[in-house]
This record gives C-alpha cells, sequence and structure tokens, in this order.
C-alpha cells in the first residue's frame, strides 16, 4: 500500500488512526474495533465492508507500517 495513501486516512467511523495489518491486508482501527479490507492495493473504507474485530485482536498491539510494507 502506497505510504502517501495510508498517511491521510483516517477510520471512517472515529476518525481516529490506524494500524496496517500486511498479513492480514486490513486498516485496524482499535477504538472502534473495526478492521476495514485492502483489496487489489485498495482500501476499502466502508463500514458496512468492515469486520468487527475479536476481544484477542483488540487487546494485541497492532503493526505499525513500515518503509518496505507501504511501498506499492
Amino acid at each position: 500500500m502506497d505510504k502517501k495513501l495510508f498517511e491521510i486516512l483516517a477510520c471512517p467511523h472515529c476518525k481516529g488512526d490506524l494500524r496496517y495489518d500486511k498479513s492480514a491486508a486490513e486498516l485496524i482501527c482499535r477504538p472502534c474495533g473495526m478492521a476495514y479490507p485492502i483489496r487489489d492495493g485498495i482500501p476499502v473504507m466502508l463500514e458496512n465492508e468492515a469486520r468487527t474485530l475479536t476481544t484477542d485482536e483488540r487487546l494485541e498491539g497492532g503493526e505499525a507500517p513500515s518503509q518496505e510494507d507501504t511501498s506499492a
């Protein structure tokens, strides 16, 4: 995912920060407990497309994007 795109994205519900989970291809909002999918390199920032995080996922630390993770 493009680093510049990631820097301007925010949770559509609470406007909070998102964490990038490369292995699941999702953007995670811990305060809302939602995970927004990334399909074909494009974040799908629609609440009806997001999934609810499990309790364990909400308690785990997120993976912050690194330089190599955010390259297209």
